[in-house]
């Protein structure tokens, strides 16, 4: 079998739980929810960075995000996503592949997320080191349905798209 293979696709996901005490961050952004609410987690808990680590691993069989930061590590207690997602893409770029594309949907009944997508693909793009053109972040409701929609959690799904460097 061969492993010249020029394009991996990787798809991620995460949730975390809306908890009192904690800020909310998403795409490293700091977010206001309505009721003072944050992402519960080890990390800072940004579920749309985790979706598209997850999903960069996952495009070349490297496993999951929590090999690489283990929740039992304190050396990750509260730390910037962003960060992380750095240290992800150094090991994607150290097997010869780029990113394509990403592609993310961010599952919220609140805040509205919208307003806050551009300078979310600002930073995914400075750290990724790539035109933030080439990042797609969405965001829906849940119309009241399951975690989400009872406002229990957020949650992010994320395709990425590698292409093999020549």
């Amino acid at each position: 079998m061969s492993n010249k293979l020029k394009f991996r696709i990787g798809n991620g996901y995460d949730i975390h739980r809306l908890v009192e005490g904690r800020e909310l961050i998403i795409g490293g952004v700091k977010l206001q929810h309505p009721d003072n609410l944050g992402l519960d987690g080890h990390s800072d808990a940004d579920v749309l960075i985790h979706s598209i680590m997850d999903a960069l691993l996952g495009a070349l069989s490297l496993g999951d995000i929590g090999i690489y930061f283990p929740p039992s590590d304190q050396k990750w207690k509260n730390v910037d996503s962003l960060l992380l997602l750095s240290k992800v893409i150094e090991l994607i770029r150290k097997q010869g592949w780029e990113v394509n594309n990403i592609d993310s949907v961010i599952v919220a009944e609140r805040p509205k997320i919208k307003p806050h997508v551009q300078l979310m693909k600002k930073y995914i793009s400075d750290v990724l080191q790539i035109d933030d053109s080439f990042i797609g972040i969405k965001a829906t409701t849940n119309e009241k349905i399951g975690a989400e929609g009872r406002e229990e959690g957020i949650s992010c799904h994320s395709v990425v798209l590698l292409e093999k460097k020549e």
